[in-house]
């Protein structure tokens, strides 16, 4: 007998949820962070600094009362940043901590994302960084890159699935 799938949910942001914020941000940084050769002082600093002025971009620039924290058993395990505007769905941020990367908990939720998008007739968007590898998630999930790769990231669109029409009986 398959094990259950984890109980997946979203909740929120909290006040005091910084703390958590902050460690699926320096998470999703230490690969990158881990050849430098860098004591714990010295990243945990550069972290704390990376992690404020992303937060302080997120919150200026989109509205953050959507923003929500992803639960997997009753455990906070990430986050999901989503803006939803007329015509698109754009994915801020989807981030998971190390330890729950690779359980089909990213699947899931961009399953849910795409359902929404395609019952909205949205186009679903993310900005990827070019080594990440979460790339190959999304091209899995129909998302396609589109227009000039930045510097540091591209764009990544998926278009609505036309909905299945009802069949007359």
């Amino acid at each position: 007998m398959a094990p259950s799938p984890p109980d997946l949910a979203l909740r929120d942001l909290r006040p005091d949820d910084d703390a958590f914020l902050y460690r699926v941000y320096a998470g999703t940084r230490l690969e990158e962070l881990a050849p430098l050769g860098w004591g714990d002082a010295q990243q945990d600093a550069f972290l704390r600094m990376q992690h404020e002025a992303q937060r302080t971009d997120y919150w200026r620039n989109y509205d953050t009362t959507r923003f929500q924290v992803v639960t997997c058993d009753g455990r906070d395990v990430g986050r999901l940043y989503v803006e939803r505007r007329p015509g698109a769905l754009d994915i801020i941020d989807i981030a998971l901590l190390p330890e729950h990367r690779g359980r089909g908990i990213g699947t899931r939720l961009l399953d849910a994302l795409a359902r929404e998008a395609d019952a909205h007739a949205l186009t679903m968007r993310i900005h990827v960084e070019h080594a990440n590898p979460a790339q190959h998630l999304y091209l899995r999930h129909g998302f396609e890159f589109h227009g000039d790769a930045g510097p540091i990231y591209r764009l990544m669109e998926r278009r609505p699935r036309a909905q299945h029409a009802e069949r007359a009986a």
